[in-house]
């Protein structure tokens, strides 16, 4: 990615906030801002006009949350990254962006490099949250060391959001076998909700970035 301009679009309904954003961001050549956003619907009309590669997305704003216009984002320009931003450190959080469609969740009292490190992560297919919530996902479930090879990539994909649909397009695989995998991966590790799978497939996707 050290070659590669990224173009990002911030949101965030503090215009200081966004102020901040840029001059950290912009501190990196190849990281360009192309435009910024203080609502989710500003978000959505300037992800249209000015085409960002990424969006940098806050939780908490005026006439909508940022997971809600994520949802609206990723499903209308499925082709734009989105990295949540936020102050918010708890899991239900970071649990609720990743089931929007955001590729990743730092916090704002993050250092530089590290949001930095983010996009670079996200922009090359990665999934990326701050250390910090890792170790706080992180909690007392179960092993996947029972799951097949095949199981754990199901979980990989589940751990970036990605849609039943998705999974199976990018396996090669039908909805129908991904949704078996999926029932299968819940019972052997003793899970019963979605959340609580997707709580579980980031607590690994964590554990595997930060080990």
């Amino acid at each position: 990615m050290s070659d590669i301009e990224v173009r990002i679009l911030l949101v965030d309904d503090h215009p200081l906030v966004r102020d901040g954003l840029r001059a950290r961001l912009e501190a990196a050549p190849r990281l360009r801002v192309v435009g910024e956003a203080g609502s989710s619907q500003e978000a959505l009309e300037q992800a249209g006009a000015c085409q960002p590669d990424l969006v940098l997305m806050d939780v908490n704003m005026k006439g909508g949350s940022g997971i809600e216009a994520t949802a609206r984002l990723t499903q209308r320009y499925p082709g734009i990254a989105v990295l949540v931003l936020s102050m918010h450190d708890k899991p239900e959080y970071v649990t609720q962006a990743i089931q929007a469609g955001a590729r990743g969740y730092v916090l704002k009292d993050a250092p530089g490099k590290d949001i930095v490190l983010a996009i670079d992560t996200v922009m090359g297919g990665g999934i990326y949250y701050s250390a910090a919530l890792a170790r706080q996902l992180a909690g007392p479930l179960a092993t996947d060391n029972q799951l097949t090879a095949r199981e754990q990539e199901v979980l990989k994909h589940i751990a970036a959001g990605q849609s039943n649909k998705q999974i199976a397009r990018d396996l090669d695989l039908s909805v129908r076998t991904v949704e078996t995998h999926r029932l299968n991966i819940k019972r052997k590790l003793g899970i019963e909700g979605q959340a609580e799978l997707i709580r579980f497939a980031i607590q690994r996707a964590g554990n595997d970035e930060y080990a």
